[in-house]
């Protein structure tokens, strides 16, 4: 079968994922409901665009010379995107990651050849012990190395404003009225909702924030109110301002609880088909419940920014879910009796 068009290589596919219409999950709701699908990006989230936006713009600039280290603290996404980008170009990679970050994130980082260093989860972000602190060192005691830094970086927002907004806008055909996502660096939300803005200055630009980060705060108050406490979510929200994040373009704010987020999680695959991660399923949760405050029908688009198959050993693990605190008592009862009659099985030689 002749081929109607090929790629030169994998980098050339990022980007283009489709949007698709919620029916099941939302309910009866007066809205429609539509989420872009990120995880049909190759890497596998939406992470993919902005890694190649600053591995070619810092080639450019000259601050990454072949041969050289790319080095990054992430929550694995990014990391993933540039481990892509660093395999097409031949460079090497270091990442380093709280210990909260799946395994399944860890050891696809890993099997793209990066030297990986796991940090503690919950400290500060200034701590020495921080994922952040201990790129900075990296990069001081490393030759020839290029600190794609994230969370600073001009060249993420700017990525996200040059092209997922406009492939939003085309793909809607301009006819939205809310854009829903989370913030973990900020570059999606602020160079989406730049653009969406600029098209048409009534569309609502909304960021769902997992309990526990400070950015509702500094949006709402411009301080701290509630210190950062630890949370599950993965990937979003922050215990710091990064520069990333511009409140000029959002509009509101909306908490969500790790077992909002989670529930969600299970509950989206199950009624949607949609096999996508807990940040995901939070930006929906976010959605949700600004959706109640709108009086007019409206069309809301979610953000869901990876796929659930890099938290297998997490959103989709009961027994992990159990010991986390994340499944109600109905549902810990449930699994229990599934364990104590698998337990039967196999004392009494039983199968199935």
């Amino acid at each position: 079968m002749k081929t109607s068009k090929v790629y030169d290589n994998i980098l050339q596919v990022v980007g283009n994922t489709p949007i698709v219409r919620l029916n099941k999950v939302v309910g009866n709701s007066k809205h429609q409901f539509f989420v872009k699908i990120e995880y049909f990006n190759p890497g596998g989230s939406i992470k993919d665009r902005v890694a190649i936006a600053m591995i070619e713009e810092a080639e450019k600039r000259g601050d990454l010379k072949p041969g050289g280290t790319i080095i990054e603290a992430t929550s694995g996404n990014t990391g993933l995107g540039l481990a892509l980008v660093a395999a097409v170009k031949g460079y090497k990679c270091i990442f380093v990651m709280p210990e909260k970050i799946s395994k399944e994130k860890q050891e696809l980082l890993r099997a793209h050849g990066a030297q990986v260093v796991i940090t503690p989860t919950g400290v500060d972000a200034d701590d020495p012990r921080s994922h952040y602190e201990v790129a900075k060192k990296l990069v001081q005691n490393t030759p020839n190395n290029f600190y794609s830094n994230q969370y600073h970086n001009p060249d993420n927002a700017k990525r996200h404003y040059e092209s997922t907004g406009p492939e939003i806008w085309e793909q809607m055909d301009g006819n939205i009225d809310v854009f829903v996502a989370g913030a973990g660096t900020g570059g999606t939300i602020s160079g989406v909702g730049r653009y969406l803005k600029e098209k048409d200055k009534n569309i609502k630009v909304v960021c769902a924030d997992p309990i526990g980060s400070i950015l509702y705060d500094l949006f709402y108050h411009g301080k701290i109110i509630d210190p950062p406490a630890s949370y599950k979510v993965e990937g979003v929200g922050e215990d710091m301002l990064p520069e990333n994040v511009h409140f000029k373009y959002m509009d509101d704010f909306v908490k969500v609880s790790d077992e909002e987020s989670f529930r969600m999680t299970k509950r989206i695959l199950a009624e949607e088909g949609l096999c996508v991660g807990p940040s995901s399923a939070l930006a929906l949760v976010g959605a949700m419940k600004y959706s109640e405050k709108i009086e007019k029908p409206s069309r809301i688009l979610i953000m869901l920014p990876d796929s659930g198959r890099a938290y297998v050993s997490k959103a989709f693990n009961d027994e992990w879910l159990l010991s986390n605190h994340l499944m109600k008592s109905n549902e810990q009862q449930a699994f229990a009796r599934i364990v104590s009659m698998a337990q039967l099985y196999k004392e009494n030689n039983w199968s199935i």
